[in-house]
């Protein structure tokens, strides 16, 4: 038996493909037409552009910051010189300054004072008692320390005082040590470098 679909015979066997195939080749048939025309070159839009200057002014903007801070914390990070240090651990030991924690507070503000004195005037004060370092003091021919000899030595043994003998400031004595220290600080303490 022999099937017609359109105008061939076709045989039983590829009767199944015909009967699938011919909807699609009529319907093809008729949407394209047999002859083209020309057609102008098409335009590849620039969809590329936009997140590429997008992305390249981030870029620039992310580098001009980075050598702004980069340069003002170069100003910000100078050297401090002994005396601003000095300065910044007697400002450290105000936490200490109550009257429990008194004997912390003259064992910080003592190191800070004898560690300043030995780098700023070349003179031994963390290996000595306060009675030898003031005798040293007598001999030294350092002006400037001499100078603060009795200062120095009302701070020391105020400070030795509450470290060994165990006893206890008020608030307003360790106000007035700390302001002696930094007193002498400021006095014997060199210019700020540029």
């Amino acid at each position: 038996m022999k099937a017609i679909i359109g105008t061939r015979p076709v045989t039983r066997s590829c009767a199944w493909f015909a009967l699938i195939s011919a909807p699609l080749t009529a319907a093809v048939a008729q949407t394209v037409p047999d002859i083209r025309d020309i057609r102008g070159p098409k335009a590849v839009s620039a969809s590329w552009v936009v997140p590429a200057v997008v992305a390249g002014t981030i870029i620039v903007a992310l580098c001009a910051f980075l050598v702004w801070r980069w340069r003002h914390r170069a100003v910000r990070q100078r050297d401090l010189t002994l005396s601003e240090r000095t300065l910044e651990r007697l400002d450290g030991t105000r936490p200490l300054m109550r009257p429990a924690t008194a004997r912390a507070f003259g064992i910080a503000a003592s190191e800070a004072i004898r560690d300043y004195i030995e780098k700023r005037f070349d003179v031994v004060a963390t290996q000595r008692t306060t009675e030898e370092f003031l005798q040293t003091l007598l001999q030294s021919s350092n002006e400037s320390l001499a100078r603060h000899r009795a200062l120095l030595a009302e701070f020391l043994q105020q400070c030795d005082f509450v470290k060994f003998g165990g006893a206890s400031l008020e608030v307003t004595d360790m106000e007035s040590l700390l302001r002696a220290a930094r007193s002498f600080v400021l006095e014997t303490g060199q210019p700020p470098a540029a």
